[in-house]
């Protein structure tokens, strides 16, 4: 899963620890969460973690140009893509907990047919 944000991003400072959470509850059924800032520095992002940590990896505008291919404009955005790789599912600005699990599950992550997947291996 993919989340944009900014530092100055009320909305997402708000969500952050249940996105946090969401990703360390479904991480060993296969979440990846990668926490995208959107057009801030280095210096600005580090010294908001600082103050606000994360627990998930954080990616760089710098880095990438993630936000324009996904469109990033408003924030948050939460991108879901499946293990094949395709969009399961994408969430524009803020929703809550269980609109960003139902999201999520679209994807078949943390369903209960992930479950039945993973109990075989």
């Amino acid at each position: 899963m993919l989340e944009f944000w900014a530092t100055w991003c009320g909305y997402c400072a708000n969500e952050a620890a249940f996105v946090d959470k969401i990703g360390q509850e479904l991480g060993p059924k296969g979440l990846v969460l990668l926490a995208i800032d959107v057009g801030e520095s280095k210096k600005t992002v580090k010294k908001y973690l600082e103050q606000h940590p994360r627990n998930c990896k954080i990616v760089l505008m710098e880095d990438t140009n993630l936000a324009a291919m996904y469109q990033a404009t408003v924030y948050p955005i939460y991108v879901v893509i499946d293990r094949d790789g395709n969009i399961a599912g994408t969430q524009r600005g803020a929703g809550g907990e269980e609109a960003l699990r139902r999201l999520i599950a679209r994807a078949g992550i943390g369903s209960a047919d992930d479950d039945a997947d993973t109990a075989g291996n």
